[in-house]
This record gives structure tokens, sequence and C-alpha cells, in this order.
């Protein structure tokens, strides 16, 4: 049984993910290999956190498509996901620099707060795409303990500045929703999105 997909994204804790439940990933860069496909990231007038991030994961995946045809790779499901975090409605990134990182942590800082993530998969002229979207809860961080988790580099190239897998596991005293979904891909969605285009899982 082949379990061979492409994934569209470079992120370890994807392919880790994505290991988990016995498939075997490969990584097919958007950005690196030429052709460039690259994926305008920047929010739309009005756009809704959830609305986002389905786009946008339809639009690394349809770019995983056009890698594959124009590099022409065996064809194989197609999977992209993307991950933000929303803050009162407001979206946030990954952190520019140390001070927007600050920020983030600092406003997470007793309160509640949303990690959404879409994932699309495409295989066979069909797209299917899915969001999660998970409630998560910061216990009241002190200025040094946010200075110090910054200074261990954890809170680089992540959606919202911080990894639920890394130390950053010690601030969160409630998550309601996916796990999964707040590393950046969350496994149940995606199996039911894997399945509903034919791939088997056992």
């Amino acid at each position: 049984m082949d379990k061979s997909l492409y994934l569209a994204s470079q992120s370890p804790r994807r392919m880790e993910l994505l290991r988990q439940i016995g498939l075997a990933p490969m990584v097919l860069p958007l950005r690196t290999t030429p052709p460039r496909l690259d994926v305008d990231e920047t929010p739309l007038t009005g756009e809704s956190p959830e609305v986002y991030v389905h786009r946008l994961a339809r639009l690394k995946a349809e770019a995983g498509q056009k890698a594959m045809i124009g590099r022409k790779l065996t064809p194989r499901p197609i999977l992209a996901a993307d991950t933000t975090v929303a803050l009162d409605g407001v979206l946030l990134g990954k952190p520019v620099d140390a001070a927007d990182a600050t920020a983030m942590l600092r406003a997470y800082s007793g309160r509640t707060h949303d990690v959404l993530t879409g994932v699309c998969v495409a295989f066979a002229g069909r797209m299917e795409v899915r969001v999660s979207t998970s409630q998560v809860r910061f216990r009241t961080l002190e200025a040094d303990e946010i200075q110090a988790y910054i200074a261990t580099g954890e809170a680089w190239d992540k959606a919202g500045a911080y990894g639920i897998q890394g130390r950053a596991a010690m601030f969160i005293e409630r998550l309601e929703g996916s796990y999964t979904g707040v590393m950046g891909l969350p496994l149940f969605e995606t199996a039911e999105l894997l399945r509903a285009i034919g791939v088997e899982l056992y």
C-alpha cells in the first residue's frame, strides 16, 4: 500500500506528525526549488482568521500541484497547511523580531487565544479543505519568563511566537481543541481529508 504524499511545507513538525500516523511524506518545496511558487500570505481586508487559513491552505496546495506538474514529479496526493494565531479576532503571524515576539507573549498572559490551522489535500482533480480551531489559555507570565523563553530561540518561525511542543507547554493552563492542530497539523482533520480522497491509512 502506497502511503507516500507530498508535503507542501518545510515544517519538521508537520513531517513528524504525518509519520506518526504511518504516512511517508516527501517535502515539496515551493520557494527554494525553481520555478519559485510564492504564496502571498497577506491577509485580505476584513478577512476572518478562519477564512484566512482556509484560503492559504488551498493556495499552498494549488502551488504544490503546479510544482509537481512543472517538475514532472510522480503524481501523488499533496498536503498543505497554514497555521495562525488570533487574539480578539486579530491575526498574529510569525514574529519579525524579539520585540514582536515579546509583545505577542505578553498579550497571551492570563488570557485565551485561538490557534487555527487550515489543511488542504489535493489529488486526482479533487481538493478538500478543513479548518481546526483550538482555544489555548496561558497562565500569567512574568517579564523575565518571556525573555528567557525568547532566548531559547523557540519563538522564531512559529505562528504566534511559540511552540506548544517545546518549553511553552509550561505556560499553557488549558487547551480546548486539537493539540496537533496547535502544533501545525490537526491529525483528526488530516486523516478525514485523506480518507475522503481515497488514501488508505491502515
